[in-house]
């Protein structure tokens, strides 16, 4: 009874230890899936590659291939998940190193996401082609991509901050940014300016004219009107309801599994 005491707590480690290993190697494969259909993507389209030449290049079989991805609207979806991901860490890390005005704030949320997308135009071409098929799985204002639309909502939402804004103003801004950022990623595909200089301009001017907009907004004579305007907008669906830290924190949980 002592040597098998002694046996049965090796066999359980040795267990946890294969089991270890697996996940590793299965999410090392995943990766490697997802890095080679991304590349594959941008240099061919999405429309032009195929599932067979993805394993292929990626050196699986085409079974594994989709084993992890049932296809290429998963792998998309998987690329969307990381661009949030990355785009509020990159947010979070600017944020925390020192004290900023809205305006500053808001500028570090577009900068960082024009960032994170820098090497993707052609392939951000190819997905706001969805934009006008609402029920398209990749559609960016679709029932597909909600969760995704939330959780970048909520990190424009960490750029608004604790800033003093009337409660209606502040339950739409965050919308508001996200929708005026949608154009600006419009612009950024078509622009050819050297690391899209001219978008980065862009993009800061209609920051600055906003936040002189915001100041005339929260004008206690333009409540009124502030009020009908926005419950207009909002029972158009326009804006979602404000934005809860809820989403910020299951983005953050995701990028810690």
């Amino acid at each position: 009874m002592l040597d098998i005491g002694q046996v049965i707590p090796y066999n359980l480690n040795m267990f946890k230890q294969a089991q270890g290993k697996h996940k590793a190697g299965g999410e090392a494969t995943r990766e490697a899936i997802l890095a080679t259909a991304l590349e594959t993507f941008r240099q061919r389209g999405l429309e032009a590659a195929t599932m067979r030449e993805i394993a292929k290049s990626a050196g699986v079989a085409l079974g594994a291939a989709y084993y992890y991805f049932p296809g290429k609207e998963a792998i998309v979806q998987a690329y969307y998940d990381r661009v949030q991901v990355e785009h509020l860490a990159r947010v979070s890390a600017e944020l925390a190193g020192g004290k900023y005005d809205l305006l500053e704030r808001m500028r570090i949320a577009f900068r960082t996401k024009l960032d994170v997308l820098q090497g993707d135009r052609k392939l951000l071409g190819t997905l706001f082609r969805y934009t006008g098929e609402p029920d398209h799985p990749l559609s960016v204002l679709g029932p597909g991509t909600r969760a995704n639309r939330e959780q970048s909502i909520a990190v424009f939402a960490l750029a608004v901050g604790d800033e003093r804004l009337p409660e209606d103003v502040r339950a739409v801004l965050p919308s508001v940014l996200w929708a005026l950022h949608l154009g600006i990623l419009l612009y950024f595909i078509y622009d050819n300016s050297p690391g899209q200089e001219r978008t980065r301009k862009l993009s800061d001017g209609l920051l600055q004219l906003l936040v002189r907009l915001l100041s005339l907004v929260k004008s206690p004579l333009l409540k009124p009107v502030r009020g009908s305007l926005f419950t207009l907008l909002r029972d158009a669906g326009f804006f979602a309801e404000p934005s809860s830290p809820a989403a910020v924190s299951s983005l953050s949980l995701n990028e810690e599994a």
